[in-house]
């Protein structure tokens, strides 16, 4: 878009001063003519801006056909610039900095005697087998292997960064953290804050089924960091992001855990889609440019949000991907820091590009109006130079 609004001025003013070049010293001086005339026609030819203006396109072209070969999937050459910018990353927890495949580990019936474990657990599958969540889809895994047949329910609704409801035997049955059955629906769960806290201290995430009157146990659910989140983590801050940011609707113990575990720098947690939305705003005004990194629907309005969305693409839901500028198809956080580095590359080239087709047309431009360049010599200067950035703007073709 730069070189766009550069050419519409650009050449509009080169042909004023060759016209320029051409009439005023003969008008003025009693220079020759013909003289005059050569040196002006020089002059647009050597001062055409082909070089400037096609040292960008090709260098964007190669970089996005560069990064699709590599996994990473970039929307448009203004994201590749965008990249270069970034200088703070903030990620979702499940399914970004962890593997996304949580497992239940605990499976806890309330002594009040409402159900047993059998009965929590078909209940809790039959709710969340309606759901795209992992740790909802962690559940229905637990129970398929564990023999537990879902209940039949209806009426499902999910509640945004809480959990979920639906309707059973005739009663409305809520499944999510903790927090929605004490905030949201004034159920004290003072009995089980030890065991909550107990289970969340090694990162595990407890969920909590009950109704709106009271609990019937708990499931808590881990989900392991990826193998190379805490080494791409630390390859980030090397390609020179300052800050690295955790926003999860995990409570807050388990977040620590896991991202004490992954070396993040900062840590949100509790949130809901809107709060990640206004933290993503709050990073942008302290440190500039954002990048989020999520893959599930509640992440899209904080990828929207962001300098440049990303979406870790093998595992991204629909929304996300669509949102996301950028996608990594290998779901491998890596790539992440290997989109960076790319865009970097790329904007150092096009600098060069820029700097050198700068150079190469006032060098002609100069010759052109001393009357030391021939018309040949000014568009064979002027082709030399456009192959010499176009294989420098092929350079990102390499990996």
């Amino acid at each position: 878009r730069f070189i766009e609004r550069f050419g519409d001025r650009y050449s509009p003013l080169v042909l004023l001063f060759g016209i320029l070049i051409a009439i005023v010293p003969p008008l003025l001086f009693g220079a020759d003519w013909e003289d005059w005339l050569m040196r002006a026609t020089v002059f647009i030819v050597a001062a055409a801006p082909c070089a400037l203006v096609i040292s960008i396109p090709i260098t964007l072209v190669a970089s996005l056909g560069t990064g699709a070969r590599q996994g990473v999937l970039i929307k448009g050459g203004m994201y590749v610039e965008e990249l270069d910018k970034v200088e703070v990353v903030a990620m979702d927890k499940t399914g970004t900095i962890t593997q996304g495949e949580p497992e239940v580990t605990d499976l806890i019936p309330l002594e009040n005697g409402q159900m047993n474990d059998k009965q929590m657990l078909a209940v809790a599958a039959g709710v969340e087998g309606y759901s795209e969540h992992p740790l909802a889809r962690a559940v229905v895994r637990y129970a398929e292997e564990q023999a537990a047949v879902p209940a039949k329910i209806s009426g499902f609704q999910a509640l945004a960064g809480a959990g979920a409801q639906a309707d059973w035997n005739g009663q409305r049955v809520y499944i999510g953290s903790p927090a929605l059955f004490q905030d949201q629906l004034q159920v004290g769960l003072d009995g089980l804050t030890g065991e909550i806290d107990r289970l969340q201290a090694p990162g595990k995430t407890v969920v909590v089924l009950g109704d709106d009157s009271t609990a019937y146990g708990l499931i808590a659910i881990r989900d392991n960091i990826r193998p190379n989140a805490r080494q791409a983590i630390e390859d980030l801050h090397k390609a020179g992001i300052k800050t690295v940011v955790m926003l999860t609707g995990d409570n807050e113990r388990t977040a620590q855990a896991i991202a004490k575990e992954a070396g993040v720098d900062k840590v949100y947690a509790n949130l809901k889609p809107e709060d990640k939305v206004t933290r993503v705003h709050e990073l942008a005004e302290k440190y500039g440019h954002v990048a989020m990194v999520g893959d599930g629907v509640n992440d899209a309005p904080a990828m929207a949000e962001a300098t440049v969305g990303v979406a870790m693409g093998a595992a991204g839901t629909d929304v996300a991907l669509e949102t996301a500028d950028v996608a990594l198809m290998a779901d491998d956080l890596e790539k992440l820091v290997y989109a960076l580095d790319l865009a970097q590359r790329n904007q150092r080239i096009v600098r060069q590009n820029l700097v050198l087709s700068a150079i190469v047309i006032s060098i002609l431009s100069l010759g052109a109006i001393a009357g030391a360049l021939t018309l040949p010599a000014a568009v064979l200067g002027h082709e030399i130079s456009e192959f010499i950035v176009l294989g420098n703007g092929l350079r990102m073709l390499r990996t």
